[in-house]
């Protein structure tokens, strides 16, 4: 028996709608840039104090390792206030964690602390789409959320890159600006006044009722409840194929902004801001995708879409061989457009189902155990194969391979469960 009960969701107009949906937006759009500009800073403090470079795919473990620790109690806490509420609080931690970066904790440890705000965040703002729309609007919200997502990441690795370049590392340390004298530490003041915004938006997303209150507070009674609800997730047929997709995607397309940096460096001759502006050429093929998969890809036919995911695994493997900048945007490009043609309705199916099962903060934070699981294991094989000192070539030909297999592999579990 579930530790919530279920209350009905409230009838609102068209025009309320859209614009408390364009306030969630909004607020996500901020929340997001931030905290990919947050990624590139971090990187750079890392590199400012010599740090080894496998510390580098190990700050993005440290971020996702409290979306694992606490994907058992973040999904009824999400669903127990109202959402917006629960973004407010979530931005609240991000910008404690900004600040102590700022004044001195060792970045893995402070973007650990950001990622402890992300943990909370995530199941209130995916799961407010289920509350707050019909099923037939959650592909359309979700090309819209994840366009967003995607325009932040673009902006974050643009705008990051930037602020972290030899001209505004030059520039703060021949004038020092309020004590500022490095680009990092401008770069993080910048990122601040992004979570302060995403904040104030917060206060304005409209209050729903309370779908699933959290009728007890035991943390063991949690945690055994955390697990009924995983069990039956994954044995869902529907659920099943989506959460292993997305969850695959996540721990790629997370460890694919790794593989750039270093494949940019060594076949495009790259330097650290170039190669952080080209992770975000995959966010605007993943940005293509999304709208495609809006427009063409109805919930009930969204397994459809599962072959695009072994065709990206193979482009990522021919990357391997590509020396020119131009054909290496293209190819990426078209990595990012086929990602997110097959991101979209997985997200929206997992979504729905997930809602259906158990309610949309559980199953949103079922969601983020798996991807950011993913996440940690392949960010883990990265940086072994970084220490093992493997050429980037070989790494960039077996993530390829894994992603294509994998892919492949699921493609046919799914129609050999339909016949």
């Amino acid at each position: 028996m579930s530790l919530s009960t279920i209350k009905p969701s409230i009838t609102l107009s068209e025009n309320a709608i859209n614009q408390g949906f364009y306030t969630i937006l909004t607020a996500q759009f901020f929340s997001s840039l931030a905290d990919n500009c947050l990624l590139f800073a971090a990187i750079e403090l890392l590199k400012d104090r010599a740090a080894p470079s496998w510390e580098i795919p190990v700050l993005q473990q440290f971020f996702v390792l409290s979306f694992i620790l606490l994907a058992p109690f973040v999904g009824p806490y999400a669903d127990s206030l109202p959402k917006g509420k629960v973004m407010f609080i979530s931005n609240s931690i991000k910008i404690a964690g900004c600040l102590a970066l700022f004044f001195g904790l060792h970045p893995l440890l402070a973007y650990g602390f950001v990622g402890t705000g992300s943990a909370l965040y995530s199941p209130a703002k995916y799961g407010i789409l289920t509350e707050y729309l019909p099923a037939n609007r959650l592909v359309w919200a979700n090309g819209w959320m994840e366009g967003l997502t995607v325009a932040a990441i673009i902006l974050g690795a643009i705008i990051g890159g930037i602020l972290i370049g030899h001209h505004y590392e030059s520039l703060f340390n021949q004038h020092p600006f309020f004590g500022i004298d490095t680009a990092p530490e401008f770069a993080i003041l910048v990122v601040l006044g992004f979570y302060l915004t995403a904040t104030v938006f917060n206060l304005y997303i409209p209050k729903l009722p309370i779908e699933h209150e959290l009728g007890e507070t035991n943390l063991t009674l949690l945690w055994t409840d955390f697990w009924r609800c995983f069990f039956l997730l994954w044995r869902d047929p529907l659920g099943q194929v989506s959460l292993a997709v997305t969850s695959l995607f996540w721990g790629a397309g997370t460890t694919l902004r790794f593989i750039i940096l270093i494949w940019a460096a060594s076949s495009l001759h790259f330097d650290l801001q170039q190669a952080t502006q080209l992770t975000a050429v995959v966010a605007v093929g993943l940005a293509i995708g999304s709208v495609i998969a809006a427009k063409l890809v109805p919930l009930e036919h969204a397994v459809n879409v599962l072959p695009l995911g072994i065709a990206m695994g193979v482009v990522i493997v021919l990357m391997a061989w590509i020396s020119d900048w131009q054909l290496a945007i293209l190819m990426l490009i078209l990595v990012g457009t086929l990602a997110g043609s097959f991101l979209i309705p997985m997200n929206a199916l997992l979504q729905h189902r997930g809602h259906k099962l158990m309610g949309s903060g559980h199953s949103i934070a079922l969601q983020n155990f798996n991807e950011n699981s993913s996440i940690l294991l392949m960010l883990g094989a990265y940086a072994l194969m970084i220490q093992a000192e493997f050429s980037v070539k070989t790494i960039v030909i077996v993530f390829g391979l894994f992603i294509a297999s994998t892919m492949g592999w699921l493609t046919y579990k799914h129609r050999h469960y339909q016949d």
